[in-house]
């Protein structure tokens, strides 16, 4: 379900431009660490870093030269459980404590790992700002609709009328589309998958490292505890023909049982909407392109997603664009302004320093 063909590693060197390669066989123990995996019993973060750590070692990247930045929750102990450099760091801050890695280290694949609550609400600043500067960074956002570290609050992506220890007449809070919020952000690179669809999720965290510039993917995760079923529309063999929405760069967007339903755009409003594909004919459809430069037709597919129940939602790459990248552009400057010889300009520093724009503090 890539937008775009992939060759696999290659492009995984590709988009790693400047990240060493290995060039000794590595498996999926060699990304394994020592340490005891602590989660929930049931908990699919097992499920994300089963995936992660199998194919890592297909990128053919050199272990040393990987880095997973964390923030707080659940889904942030992820890098005490991989065998590469990581990061356990600050509440929200993930994105920019990665982004300062990815200008400094070119050398480096670096990773983010978030969830609902750490990433769109302390860190919901540096998430929009990571996207819209299109920064080398690949991030993962679990999404569980619910704070499972502090023990069952709502979370920027719980339904209005949530009951929770921390709303417990319901919330009256709006909950964000993470995909619609990225897109909004410009994102050049933005995906969503389900924590047990094994093969499409692996697909799509190929694609993802694959990419140059910033890659994010949310993860429909379920949370046992406090938050079990809300995906199970989406899981359950029964219903996940009729609600999951495939999307599939270059074909049409049909699903459903024998591929009954499918959406179309509205002509007066440009929304998309499902529709019996009996009714209106396959030539109706709207036909994918991650690949539009224009996010427009990607973020009105994301508004397909129902913020309460939950029982319809495209599943798959929204977009997937080259763009320049934060980090090559901000070293692009830097080696401007040193100048050819790589002796910097001292007299322009000198002039900066003894310049007017100075005042004295008593």
């Amino acid at each position: 379900m890539t937008a775009v063909d992939l060759p696999g590693p290659v492009l995984a060197r590709d988009g790693l431009a400047d990240v060493p390669t290995s060039d000794d066989t590595q498996t999926r123990k060699d990304y394994a660490s020592d340490q005891e995996v602590r989660w929930c019993p049931g908990c699919g973060d097992y499920i994300v870093l089963n995936a992660v750590q199998g194919f890592l070692p297909d990128l053919g990247l050199r272990r040393e030269n990987i880095v997973f930045v964390s923030g707080i929750g659940c889904s942030s102990r992820f890098p005490y459980y991989l065998d590469t450099y990581g990061m356990h760091s600050i509440h929200g801050r993930a994105p920019a404590i990665a982004t300062g890695l990815a200008i400094t280290r070119p050398d480096l694949s670096v990773w983010v790992v978030t969830g609902d609550g750490d990433a769109l609400s302390i860190g919901g600043n540096h998430l929009i700002h990571a996207l819209r500067r299109n920064v080398n960074l690949t991030i993962l956002l679990f999404n569980n609709r619910i704070y499972g570290l502090t023990k069952g609050q709502y979370s920027p992506t719980s339904e209005t009328g949530k009951v929770t220890k921390s709303t417990p007449l319901g919330s009256v809070d709006r909950p964000f589309n993470p995909v619609s919020l990225a897109l909004g952000a410009e994102g050049t690179f933005v995906a969503r998958t389900i924590d047990s669809d094994r093969a499409h999720l692996t697909e799509v965290l190929r694609a993802a490292a694959s990419h140059r510039g910033t890659s994010i993917v949310e993860i429909y995760q379920n949370c046992p505890i406090f938050n079990d079923g809300a995906f199970d529309a989406f899981k359950d063999k029964n219903s996940r023909e009729a609600t999951v929405i495939s999307l599939r760069h270059g074909e049409p967007v049909r699903f459903g049982p024998d591929g009954a339903l499918g959406v179309t755009r509205d002509s007066v409003t440009g929304s998309m909407r499902v529709v019996e594909v009996a009714d209106v004919g396959e030539s109706a459809l709207v036909v994918h392109d991650a690949a539009a430069d224009d996010p427009s037709s990607a973020f009105a597919l994301s508004r397909l997603t129902d913020a309460g129940a939950l029982q319809q939602s495209p599943i798959g790459i929204f977009r997937q664009v080259e763009q320049p990248t934060y980090d090559d552009l901000a070293r692009q400057q830097v080696a401007t302004a040193q100048g050819t010889e790589g002796a910097g300009d001292s007299a322009g520093l000198a002039a900066l320093l003894a310049g007017t724009d100075t005042w004295t503090v008593a």
